[in-house]
């Protein structure tokens, strides 16, 4: 037998094992749009007034939005300065919605992660108000509940602590999901985002790519919606927000 098939086996078995265990993807939308809340193609010199920059450095370039994460590295506090933590780069909207559908085309060029949030800052039970979020990489689509999971306070505090890692881990159960994704660098895609309810469903190019149900997505106030990037350099066009409810089943 071909000795790259053989080395491949263990990893195609360990896909097929993970796809198995998965929750199953809605085929069709879950939400079914109602009015056009946001659009913007970035045509402009510099990006609208409704944006705000959350965390640097964001751009228009050739009528896209580039990210690109310059706080890369954790910078010790010195000279009277505050500590610096790395963080991928973020660039806000104020949207409120509860369910929705995000539609954006987003294309890789070195950027290691690309994603999509749901924020409330007026919410205290969790860091910051994260609520939900999608993440795409080349090599997978993440869905992750952050009000109930990994953000939610008395969670987010044990990440600090060795010795929570156990006990951390059994509250994260379910609250987060990772599918299995094969995606180019320089290639276009159409990313959408539906969360309704305690659900949300991502598509790639209008395929069905991760679905995660949890309790915190179903938060009633997502007053926030950002855009992130991890690395150097990641592509945004075409960004549309509508308000949704469920679909009919």
């Amino acid at each position: 037998m071909n000795t790259q098939i053989l080395l491949s086996l263990p990893f195609l078995i360990t896909l097929a094992t993970l796809a198995a265990d998965l929750p199953k993807i809605p085929e069709g939308p879950i939400a079914k749009k109602q009015e056009l809340l946001f659009s913007d193609d970035f045509e402009g010199a510099e990006p609208a007034k409704v944006w705000h920059m959350v965390v640097p450095t964001f751009i228009v370039e050739k009528g896209t939005l580039k990210g690109t994460q310059t706080r890369d590295q954790n910078v010790p506090a010195a000279d009277g300065k505050p500590a610096i933590s790395a963080h991928a780069a973020v660039h806000g909207l104020e949207i409120p919605t509860k369910d929705s559908v995000v539609e954006v085309k987003v294309r890789f060029e070195g950027a290691t992660m690309i994603d999509v949030e749901f924020d409330d800052r007026k919410y205290t039970g969790s860091h910051y108000g994260h609520l939900c979020r999608a993440q795409i990489r080349l090599n997978g689509v993440t869905l992750i509940d952050e009000r109930d999971g990994n953000m939610r306070n008395d969670i987010y505090e044990m990440s600090k602590d060795p010795t929570k890692k156990a006990e951390r881990a059994k509250l994260l159960v379910g609250r987060q999901v990772t599918y299995p994704a094969q995606l180019e660098t320089g290639k276009w895609y159409v990313l959408v985002v539906e969360t309704v309810g305690d659900t949300m469903r991502v598509t790639l190019d209008g395929k069905p790519a991760g679905f995660l149900r949890s309790s915190g997505i179903a938060h009633a106030t997502k007053s926030k919606i950002e855009l992130g990037v991890g690395g150097k350099d990641g592509y945004f066009d075409d960004i549309k927000v509508w308000n949704a409810v469920p679909a009919a089943p």
